[in-house]
């Protein structure tokens, strides 16, 4: 650690700023502010997605005439400085870094005199807005192939049920409803998560829009150009509106709710591996490697990632919901309570990065019983919806046919157990 916040003085023990914005205010800030404020120990893990940015804005800096040739290299060399001491765990971060900006433009600075140009036609409104959008795209980017390692599991499992021919009962208010094939359930599955790689491309392209150079609020005066950095650092799209540029953050939402429903999906397959993996229901046996036991129960093998697949989707509509809180009584433009939006981001990318492999796995080994799915779709009763259209298509209205077969499954359930039964 380098240098200690002196809240009298608004410098460090070296000399330096102890924030960006000092020079308005005749000492530093409380302790109880600095210490609210602060939002390093969660957005750190965006250095790669800050100092490519800084790199863009400078290199469109020395373009338009802001910085030199020889400012440029210095300036650029010292963010890799700075990027490769981070990545190495060598960066000693200050008391006084309030954020990751706070501590790239420090560092570069101390490196290369020259970086104090970096902001130079920036805020950290648009400078935060850039790096989030970043990090999203690189996250998405990153994660996507997991889902497809997912879908392609589980269309994997269905081949192979498809080829076995294995059927088990359909259900419906979890009652036995039509009997099916286990492939066209477990493709049932598939469909539901590629919905969930859509809407992650779309939440990508709502990402994909490049906000430097809308400064704080109102752009600059300088003649800087936003269509370079955004060219550099390879986005779709510019911003149209400066105030909205810095305002918006509907792509993190878009992102939380990709991700939500993900989630959702996760949950409703850990449901049902819950269901078939009970004595009652019997349908699939789980591998040692993705079931946990009891400390008590010597008998016991639990679906724990199946069951924590639920639990987390709980954590992932939390996360949604209370963004949606936090957004909606903004007023135009960028407001401090923006600051809450990233670690309840990450807290979601984690929560699915973690969660998608290990159902994966459990999906990949889990061993499917054709039998006890066979013998369960083996009543009569699972078949009273094709003898209703075989009547049917033989001439009986469908209505009519519907109210013979009601009548014969209420015989056969009275013959069973000797009473009368509703159906």
């Amino acid at each position: 650690m380098t240098g200690t916040g002196s809240p009298s003085t608004g410098t460090t023990a070296d000399g330096a700023p102890s924030t960006l914005w000092h020079g308005r205010f005749a000492g530093g800030p409380a302790d109880a502010l600095a210490a609210l404020s602060d939002s390093l120990r969660f957005d750190r893990r965006m250095f790669v997605e800050d100092i490519a940015a800084s790199r863009a804005h400078v290199r469109m800096l020395a373009e338009v005439g802001l910085a030199t040739d020889d400012e440029l290299a210095g300036i650029v060399a010292a963010l890799d400085a700075v990027e490769a001491e981070i990545a190495a765990g060598e960066f000693e971060w200050a008391p006084t870094d309030e954020d990751i900006h706070t501590a790239v433009e420090r560092r570069a600075t101390q490196l290369c005199p020259a970086a104090a140009k970096l902001h130079t036609g920036r805020s950290r409104n648009d400078q935060v807005a850039v790096d989030l959008r970043l990090w999203c795209r690189n996250w998405i980017d990153a994660h996507h192939v997991e889902l497809g390692r997912l879908v392609g599991t589980v269309a994997e499992r269905a081949g192979e049920a498809l080829a076995a021919d294995v059927y088990l009962p359909g259900y419906t208010h979890l009652q036995q409803a039509q009997p099916v094939s286990l492939a066209h359930h477990l493709a049932a599955w598939c469909w539901m998560l590629l919905r969930d790689a859509r809407r992650l491309d779309a939440a990508r392209a709502a990402a994909d829009v490049s906000p430097l150079g809308a400064g704080a609020l109102a752009g600059s005066t300088l003649p800087i150009d936003p269509e370079l950095t955004a060219a550099e650092l390879g986005f779709a799209a510019v911003f149209e509106n400066s105030l909205d540029a810095v305002a918006d953050r509907d792509f993190v939402a878009d992102l939380l709710y990709a991700l939500a429903m993900l989630g959702v999906h996760l949950s409703r397959i850990g449901e049902e591996v819950v269901l078939w993996a009970s004595t009652e229901f019997g349908f699939v046996g789980l591998s040692d490697a993705f079931a946990t036991g009891s400390s008590m129960m010597p008998q016991k093998k639990n679906p724990d990632v199946a069951e924590l697949a639920r639990g987390k989707a709980g954590r992932l509509i939390g996360h949604l919901t209370g963004f949606l809180a936090t957004l909606k009584s903004l007023p135009l433009a960028y407001n401090k309570d923006l600051q809450e939006d990233k670690e309840l981001l990450f807290d979601a990318c984690d929560t699915v990065a973690l969660t998608v492999p290990a159902l994966a796995g459990l999906l990949a080994t889990v061993d499917f019983d054709a039998a006890a799915m066979a013998a369960a779709a083996d009543s009569p009763l699972v078949a009273a919806t094709d003898l209703a259209e075989w009547l049917t298509a033989r001439g009986t209205p469908f209505r009519a046919a519907h109210e013979v077969v009601a009548g014969l499954v209420r015989e056969a359930l009275a013959d069973d157990d000797g009473s009368a039964a509703t159906a």
